[in-house]
C-alpha cells in the first residue's frame, strides 16, 4: 500500500480465550478428542434455557415487531423497564430511560466506550485482564494496556494502593475499570474496596466503568452490588447482558446504564458521542430486547438466578476441592461468575516440563509449539496435547503470573469430576517430569 492503512493499535488485539482454539481444532484434527473449557458459553456446555423462558421466545417470534428496527437506544418500552429496575435498587442512583443504551452484546459495547474515547484518555484496567477490555483499551490508545494488580494472595482483590499510585502519578488515566464478579477470576468485591475506588475517582475526577455481566451470577455468602447502589456522585458506566444470565449468549443482547451524567458535562458531550456512534448502525437487536421485560420481570425468574447461583457455586467447592493439597498451585474459591483461575507458585514452571502424548502425530505437533511460548502457555499446550483438556493460560489475560483459566460450566456430573480429576493429576505428572 503507498499508505500505511494499519491502525496503529491493531497489534494489541488479542484475545487468547478463542485464539487457543486454533491449536485445539489442529489437535482434533490428529485425533485427539477435546473438552473445550475456553470459554464461557453455558450452551455449548449442555445448559439449556428453562422451558418457561423458551416459551416467552416462542411467543415473541409470533410478534412482528420483533422483526423490524427498533429505536437506536434501544426498545423504549425495555429501556424504561430497565430504569425502573434500576430505580428500585435500595439506596442506588436513579437513571431515567435515556440513560439505558443497547449494544449487540457487551463485546460491542466495550469496543464503543473504549473506541470514542479520546486516544490520550487511558482506562486503568485489572490484571489479570480480561481480553475483551483490555484489547480494546489499548487498541484505541495504541499503546499496552495500563493496569493494576489483583492479590492472589488476598483472594483476587484489587490492590488499592496500586490503583492509587498508577493514577497519581499518570494523568493520562481518565477511568478505572472494575469487574465484580471478575473474569477470570471469579472475584466478588466488598463494599469498603469499592468505597476506596470511589474515592480515588473522587479525588481525581475520573470516571468508572463495571463489567457486571455476571452480577446476578453472585454465590450465596457474598455480597451482591450494583454499581448505581455504590458510585456515589461519580459519573460512571455499569455493563449488562442477558447472554450469562438466562443464558443466551447467541442473543447479543447487551446495554449500560449510564450513572451521574449529570455531573459533569465532559463525560455527558462523551456519552452522546456513543449514542451518536449507534445511529449510524440504526440500531441492536430487537426480539432479545423485547424479551427482558418479560423474562426478568416473570416472578420464577428470582428464582432461576438463585438456583443457577447456587449451581455454580456448589461446582466451584468441586473443583476447588480437586485442588486440594496441590502445594505448586494457588486456588482461590471464586465468588461469582463461572470460572477458576489455577496459579503457579513462582518457580514451578520451566522449559524442560511434559506430558506423556500417546498419539506421534500429536506429540510432534505440541513439541513443535512448545518451544516459542510463555511457560504456562506450555502447560495449557501439553495438557491439551495428553488430555485434550482445553483452558487459557493466565498470562493469555496480560497477567505476569503463570497459571490458567477454566469453567464451571460443564453440566454432565461424572464428565466434570473427570475433568477436575485429570487436571488435578496432570499438574501433579507434569511438574514431577
Amino acid at each position: 500500500m503507498r499508505r500505511n492503512i494499519v491502525h496503529e493499535g491493531a497489534a494489541n488485539l488479542k484475545y487468547e480465550i478463542r485464539e487457543i482454539v486454533g491449536v485445539a481444532r489442529e489437535i482434533a484434527a490428529l485425533g485427539q478428542t477435546i473438552t473445550w473449557e475456553n470459554i464461557g458459553d453455558p450452551i455449548e456446555k449442555g445448559e439449556t434455557l428453562a422451558p418457561w423462558i423458551r416459551e416467552i421466545l416462542r411467543e415473541l417470534l409470533e410478534t412482528p415487531q420483533s422483526y423490524g428496527y427498533c429505536d437506536t437506544a434501544g426498545v423504549p418500552d425495555t429501556r424504561a423497564f430497565l430504569a425502573d429496575m434500576v430505580n428500585q435498587r435500595p439506596d442506588g442512583v436513579a437513571v431515567g430511560a435515556d440513560d439505558i443504551i443497547f449494544f449487540n452484546g457487551i463485546g460491542d459495547a466495550v469496543a464503543r466506550v473504549y473506541g470514542f474515547l479520546k486516544r490520550e484518555a487511558r482506562v486503568l484496567g485489572p490484571s489479570p485482564a480480561y481480553s475483551t477490555h483490555s484489547s480494546a483499551e489499548a487498541a484505541h490508545s495504541g499503546y499496552n494496556h495500563v493496569t493494576y494488580d489483583l492479590d492472589p494472595h488476598n483472594g483476587w482483590m484489587p490492590n488499592v494502593e496500586d490503583i492509587r499510585n498508577k493514577v497519581k502519578y499518570n494523568d493520562s488515566i481518565a477511568g478505572i475499570l472494575l469487574l465484580s464478579p471478575d473474569n477470570p477470576t471469579g472475584a466478588v468485591y466488598p463494599r469498603e474496596i469499592l468505597d476506596e475506588i470511589v474515592a480515588i475517582a473522587q479525588e481525581h475526577d475520573l470516571f468508572l466503568v463495571a463489567d457486571e455481566i455476571y452480577a446476578h451470577i453472585t454465590f450465596p455468602g457474598y455480597p451482591r452490588l450494583h454499581m448505581s447502589q455504590w458510585i456515589q456522585d461519580v459519573p460512571a458506566i455499569a455493563m449488562r447482558g442477558i447472554s450469562k444470565e438466562y443464558p443466551w449468549p447467541g442473543a447479543r443482547c447487551g446495554w449500560i446504564e449510564v450513572l451521574n451524567r449529570k455531573r459533569d458535562k465532559n463525560f455527558s458531550t462523551y456519552v452522546d458521542s456513543l449514542l451518536a456512534a449507534k445511529r449510524l448502525e440504526v440500531c441492536s437487536t430487537t426480539l432479545p430486547q423485547m424479551s427482558v421485560p418479560r423474562v426478568c420481570g416473570d416472578p420464577r425468574y428470582a428464582e432461576h438466578l438463585c438456583r443457577r447461583a447456587k449451581m455454580f457455586h456448589d461446582r466451584a467447592n468441586e473443583a476447588v476441592a480437586a485442588f486440594d493439597g496441590c502445594d505448586a498451585v494457588i486456588v482461590n474459591k471464586p465468588g461469582g461468575a463461572f470460572y477458576l483461575t489455577v496459579m503457579f507458585k513462582d518457580g514451578a514452571l520451566n522449559n524442560h516440563q511434559t506430558l506423556p502424548i500417546s498419539n506421534p502425530e500429536v506429540r510432534r505437533r505440541i513439541e513443535t509449539l512448545a518451544p516459542h511460548v510463555s511457560p504456562d502457555k506450555r502447560f495449557v499446550y501439553y495438557l491439551m496435547g495428553a488430555t485434550g483438556i482445553v483452558v487459557v493460560p493466565l498470562t493469555g489475560f496480560q497477567c505476569a503470573h503463570s497459571g490458567f483459566r477454566m469453567t464451571l460450566l460443564e453440566t454432565d456430573d461424572a464428565r466434570r469430576a473427570w475433568i477436575f480429576k485429570t487436571l488435578r493429576e496432570a499438574i501433579d505428572q507434569y511438574l514431577a517430569s
